[in-house]
């Protein structure tokens, strides 16, 4: 599709230097854009590419506008200005309404719902207007999938597990399997603790590809509103994800621990079991979480591994570091006063 700047300025806002009736019809970056194309700078470290530009026009900061050498549209936030404008121009084409011959449906489906090849559907689950199921999917028995919520192919949920509104679920994602609950007993062996619980996933919450959420064991586990999850993530059965916390791949979350609203997880991090993660926290990739953080900041955590015993003696001392050093600077004081005396 193709749109004019001055439309796109009246549909999402910001100010437009330059000419309105300029027509793009993609966005692409700033060292590739061509005439027809609307680019963007987000980052102050590409701003000396701006002047070499042949985009029709650039998003861009009040900061960068006067020096733009081509139309622009200006606004505070250029990159999520970027994403709305995207979402516009790139909308997802939808498959055609209806029940695929193939598929195995015993629940009720209303008629703007799509069911793709090879779905199942089991009894008493609840398919809501819009939604899109692609193929080979699995929805297990007395299930909720909410309005315009989008599985992609080969999705499996598990049986009384409940999803929101506008969720994307993404390739190869399990929501529901079993948690890893078992209790040991005398002679070593392992029972199965039966895990009651449900997924319940809140509205316009995205999912990667094979990320897995584990069933809670007695209790729900929960994923707020707008939560986004990476793809290849683990969250263990009785977590709890607070509204618009966002995590990058290979995320792993064991059992029961709550994390806040508005949280940033960065890629492999991994956070223990039964702890709890303030609101507004960000972790950086690779960090191991191994107490709550009752506080917002970052928070970064990167130790080579060592035997066991070992790790724990020299971490111990490592938490002492700043009373050493004060300990030292004290002794250097002394021992200054000292030679002076002599």
């Amino acid at each position: 599709m193709s749109v004019r700047l001055d439309e796109i300025v009246a549909r999402l806002g910001g100010d437009l230097a330059g000419d309105g009736s300029l027509r793009v019809s993609r966005i692409a970056t700033l060292d590739t854009a061509g005439s027809d194309d609307l680019s963007f700078l987000a980052n102050p470290r590409y701003r000396a590419r701006l002047a070499a530009t042949r985009a029709a026009a650039v998003i861009v900061g009040p900061e960068a506008a006067q020096d733009c050498p081509v139309a622009a549209i200006v606004t505070p936030q250029p990159y999520l200005y970027f994403a709305r404008v995207a979402q516009w121009l790139y909308p997802r084409l939808r498959p055609p309404a209806g029940i695929h011959p193939s598929a195995v449906v015993e629940a009720s489906v209303p008629a703007t719902a799509s069911i793709g090849p090879h779905v199942r559907i089991g009894p008493g689950t609840v398919i809501g207007d819009g939604v899109v199921v692609e193929a080979n999917c699995s929805i297990g028995a007395g299930c909720r999938i909410g309005a315009s919520s989008w599985l992609h192919a080969g999705v499996s949920v598990y049986a009384d597990c409940s999803i929101g509104a506008r969720a994307i679920i993404h390739s190869g994602a399990v929501i529901g399997a079993d948690g890893f609950g078992f209790a040991r007993d005398s002679d070593g062996s392992w029972v199965k603790i039966p895990q009651t619980g449900r997924v319940v996933i809140g509205d316009d919450v995205e999912i990667g590809a094979n990320t897995t959420i584990d069933r809670g064991a007695l209790e729900d586990t929960v994923i707020e509103d707008g939560v986004k999850l990476d793809n290849q993530i683990q969250v263990g059965h009785n977590v709890h994800i607070g509204a618009h916390t966002a995590m990058a791949g290979c995320v792993g979350i064991a059992g029961s621990a709550r994390i806040g609203s508005r949280c940033t997880v960065g890629g492999a991090a991994v956070i223990l079991g039964h702890l709890t993660i303030a609101d507004d926290v960000n972790i950086s990739a690779g960090t191991l979480v191994a107490k709550s953080i009752t506080e917002v900041g970052t928070y970064t955590g990167m130790v080579p591994f060592l035997e066991h015993g070992e790790w724990r003696k020299n971490f111990s001392r490592l938490r002492h570091l700043d009373a050493l050093a004060d300990k030292i600077r004290a002794l250097e004081t002394r021992l200054a006063e000292l030679e002076k005396k002599s």
